[in-house]
C-alpha cells in the first residue's frame, strides 16, 4: 500500500462503460484504447484484466506491456509487475519512465544488488538526481539490514487474513478492530483493486497471541458506499475516529474520450456510541473537496490527535498532522509535525507509544522499498531524527499500522501490516515479537556449482521461514560461505540465486539445541548457460490423469519463472514424460498437455511465449530399465514420471 491517501481516493464513472465480461467493444473503438480509459480513470484492476489477452501473443504492444506493468504497481502487485517490467525493459522502444520504474519494481521486490546495477545506469544519463541518489541508499541500506536482522520473529495472523487487503489492527480490552476488503456480502468492488470496499471487523482474543471468529461489525458506520476504515479508539470516551472515504461532495472531475469521472478525498468521521447504535460527526478539518484527512492516532493520555493528510502547507505529499485538545473539549487548528518527520515524499499511519514515541511510515527517508516504519523520540514539533526499525520490521514491500504493545528490557512485540512477499494476498496483518536469545545457532551455507562442484562467489542466498517470508538474505563470500542466525526450534528454506544457474532451495528441520550449534548445509546450482543442457525439475506433480498445475507444482514453476526473469537472454524447452504404464498413444498425449499446462502457466506470470517449446514425451524416453511389461515399484516408476528443462538459447 503505497500511499492510503491516494490508493482510496475512490473512482467512480458516469455513464454505461463496463460490461460483465469487461470493456463493451460497441462502445468503445478497441481493448487498448478501453484499457488506457481506465487506466487514467485509476480502474487499474479492470485494466489489467482487458490488458492480459493482449499481451499473450507472438509481438505484443510494448506500449500495452508497460500500460499492464503499471497497472500492477498502482495497486502494489509487485511481483506481477517485475514480470512484466522484465520484458518490457527488453524491448528497443522502452520509454524512460519504464527503465526507472524497473529500477524501482526490482527494490520493492527484494532484487537490491540488480536494483543498484540499474540504478547507477540511471544515474549516469542523470547525474546527481536526488531521488535516484537516495533510492541507492536505501538498497545499500536495505543489503545491511537484511545481513544483520533486528531478531524480530513476524507471524501472519492467519485467523483474520485473507486474499485480499487486511490492515490497522487496534487491539484493546480483549478484541481488536480491523479494516479488511474480504468479502462481506456487499455487491459493489472498487474498480481500482477489483475488491469489495473496506470495512471494519472485529475479532475476539484467544490466548496469548491468538484470534479468533472475524465478524463484520454491525454499527451504522459500516453502512456506507465506499471505503470504512481503518479505526483509532479515542481512550477517555471510546469515540471512534474512523478514516473513510467521503461521500457526497466530489473532490476533483476529469473528462476524456467522452468518458467523465470523479475521485473522491478521504476523510475522518467521528461516532460515539448512544443507545443501541452509533452518532456520527464530522472532524472539524474535513475539507473533502480540497485535501485528504485520514489515519487517527492518539496519545496515551487522548489529549493530542495525530493524523496524516495532504492539506496545504505540508513538505510533500501526504504529512503527519497533529491537533491538540482544548479546555472546551475542542481540537485545535491542525500544526504540521515538522520536517524531522515529514519528508518531501508521504508520511502515513501513526502512531504512539509512551509519552514522548511516535511510529510512522514513510517512503520519503531512507527505506527498503515501500513504505518503511520509523520511530523519533519528542513531541509537538521537536522530534528526534528518524530511526528506520530495520529488517524484517520492514522489508522490500510496504510495512505500515505499525502498533507497539509492550516494551521491556527483555523483548517487545506488538502488530504491523505489510504486504510483503509470502503473505496470504495483498495487505496482511502480522505479530511481531522480540525476546534476548539464550543460545546461539549459526547456520553456515555453501554454494556450489552443481555439475563441476566450484564454489559460487557472490551467490545470494536468502533464509525462509515455513511461510515464504524472508528471514534474512545475504551474498557468499569468495569461498562461497555465507552465515546466518537461527532461531531454535523452527523449521527454514534456504534458498539460492545467482545469473547463470537455475536457483536451489532446500530444507533445514528446526534445530531443538541445548546449547551454542553450527549447522552446516550445501546448495547445488544448476547451470543453464549451456546449450544442450538438461536437468530435471524436481516436485513438479499432476493429479492422476490430469494436466492442471497444482498447488505445489505452481510454487516449483515459480521458481523457473525467477530463473527466466533473471536471465532475459535464456529460452528453453519444457518437456513432460510418463512411466511405461498405459498406451503409447495415450501417454504421448497426456505428457503434451501437462507440457503445454506448464508452459501457459509461465506465460500467465509474464514470461514470453516464444522463449518456451512445450513438448510431450510420453514415455519414449525413460531414464530406467522399467518399459512395457517390466515389473517396477513406485519410486522406479515416478522417476520416470518427471518434467524437464532443456537450454535452447542463451
Amino acid at each position: 500500500m503505497k500511499n492510503q491517501l491516494t490508493y482510496y481516493k475512490t473512482t467512480v464513472t458516469a455513464g454505461l462503460l463496463f460490461c460483465i465480461s469487461g470493456i463493451c467493444a460497441q462502445e468503445l473503438p478497441n481493448r487498448q484504447q478501453g484499457a488506457a480509459i481506465l487506466y487514467e480513470q485509476m480502474e487499474y484492476a479492470r485494466a489489467a484484466e482487458v490488458l492480459e489477452p493482449l499481451v499473450d501473443r507472438k509481438r505484443p504492444r510494448t506500449e500495452d506491456m508497460e500500460l499492464l506493468a503499471k497497472s500492477h504497481l498502482q495497486i502494489n502487485r509487485y511481483d506481477r509487475a517485475l514480470n512484466w517490467y522484465t520484458r518490457v525493459v527488453q524491448q528497443a522502444d522502452v520509454s524512460p519512465v519504464s527503465l526507472e520504474e524497473y529500477a524501482t519494481v526490482l527494490q520493492l521486490n527484494g532484487r537490491y544488488d540488480e536494483a543498484k546495477d540499474h540504478y547507477t545506469q540511471l544515474l549516469q544519463s542523470r547525474t546527481s538526481d536526488p531521488s535516484i541518489v537516495k533510492a541507492i541508499e536505501g538498497v545499500d541500506s536495505a543489503m545491511v539490514w537484511m545481513q544483520h536482522p533486528t531478531g524480530h520473529q513476524l507471524t501472519n495472523l492467519k485467523a483474520i487474513n485473507s486474499a485480499s487487503s487486511d490492515f490497522g489492527f487496534r487491539p484493546q480490552a480483549g478484541a481488536a478492530i480491523y479494516a479488511t476488503e474480504a468479502d462481506h456480502s456487499q455487491s459493489d468492488v472498487a474498480g481500482m483493486t477489483g475488491k469489495p470496499y473496506l470495512r471494519l471487523f472485529e475479532v475476539q482474543q484467544d490466548g496469548d497471541q491468538g484470534w479468533r471468529d472475524p465478524q463484520l461489525m454491525t454499527g451504522s458506520f459500516n453502512r456506507f458506499d465506499y471505503h470504512v476504515g481503518p479505526v483509532a479508539v479515542r481512550p477517555s470516551d471510546q469515540a471512534m475516529y474512523i478514516t473513510r472515504t467521503a461521500g457526497g461532495r466530489l473532490s476533483a472531475k476529469s473528462k476524456g474520450d467522452g468518458v467523465k469521472w470523479s475521485t473522491r478525498n478521504l476523510e475522518i468521521k467521528i461516532y460515539k456510541k448512544e443507545g443501541l447504535d452509533w452518532v456520527a460527526s464530522d472532524f472539524p478539518y474535513n475539507k473533502v473537496d480540497q485535501y485528504s484527512v485520514g489515519h487517527a492516532a492518539f496519545s496515551p493520555d487522548g489529549n493530542i490527535l495525530y493524523f496524516s493528510s495532504d492539506m496545504p502547507g505540508g513538505k510533500g505529499g501526504a504529512d503527519i498532522w497533529y491537533c491538540q485538545k482544548q479546555d472546551d473539549g475542542s481540537w485545535g487548528v491542525p500544526r504540521n509535525a515538522g520536517e524531522q518527520i515529514n519528508s518531501s515524499g508521504n508520511e502515513l499511519f501513526p502512531s504512539t507509544y509512551g509519552t514522548d514515541t511516535l511510529f510512522f511510515s514513510s517512503d520519503g527517508h531512507v527505506g527498503m522499498g515501500g513504505l518503511d516504519v520509523f520511530r523519533v523520540v519528542g513531541s509537538g514539533v521537536q522530534f528526534s531524527a528518524p530511526v528506520n526499525l530495520g529488517f524484517p520490521l520492514n522489508s522490500s514491500a510496504d510495512d505500515f499500522a505499525f502498533v507497539l504493545e509492550e516494551f521491556n528490557e527483555d523483548g517487545n512485540q506488538g502488530y504491523l501490516a505489510s504486504n510483503r512477499i509470502g503473505g496470504m494476498g495483498s495487505d496482511d496483518v502480522y505479530h511481531f515479537a522480540y525476546s534476548k536469545p539464550k543460545i546461539q545457532i549459526t547456520l553456515e551455507v555453501e554454494a556450489r556449482d552443481k555439475k563441476t562442484g566450484e564454489h559460487l562467489s557472490g551467490a545470494a542466498v536468502t533464509l525462509l521461514d515455513k511461510q515464504a517470508q524472508t528471514v534474512a538474505k545475504a551474498f557468499t563470500d569468495p569461498q562461497g560461505r555465507i552465515r546466518f542466525s537461527l532461531e531454535k526450534n523452527t523449521p527454514y528454506d534456504i534458498q539460492g540465486e545467482q545469473k547463470g544457474y537455475h536457483l536451489d532451495r532446500v530444507s533445514q528441520p528446526a534445530v531443538r539445541a541445548l546449547r551454542d550449534t553450527t549447522v552446516y548445509l550445501r546448495l547445488d546450482l544448476q547451470p543453464i548457460s549451456t546449450v544442450g543442457e538438461r536437468f530435471v525439475l524436481d516436485d513438479i506433480f499432476y493429479d492422476f490423469d490430469k494436466h492442471h498445475i497444482r498447488p505445489d507444482a505452481a510454487l516449483v514453476l515459480d521458481q523457473l519463472v525467477s530463473t527466466l526473469r533473471s536471465n532475459p537472454s535464456l529460452a528453453i524447452e519444457l518437456s513432460s514424460h510418463t512411466d511405461s504404464r498405459g498406451s503409447d498413444a495415450y501417454n504421448m498425449r497426456l505428457s503434451q498437455r501437462r507440457a503445454q499446462a506448464a508452459v501457459d502457466y509461465l506465460v500467465r506470470s509474464g514470461i514470453a511465449r516464444e522463449r518456451m517449446v512445450a513438448k510431450g514425451y510420453g514415455e519414449s524416453r525413460l531414464v530406467n530399465r522399467c518399459s512395457d511389461g517390466l515389473s517396477c515399484n513406485e519410486v522406479e516408476h515416478q522417476a520416470n514420471r518427471r518434467t524437464e528443462i532443456e537450454v535452447l538459447r542463451y
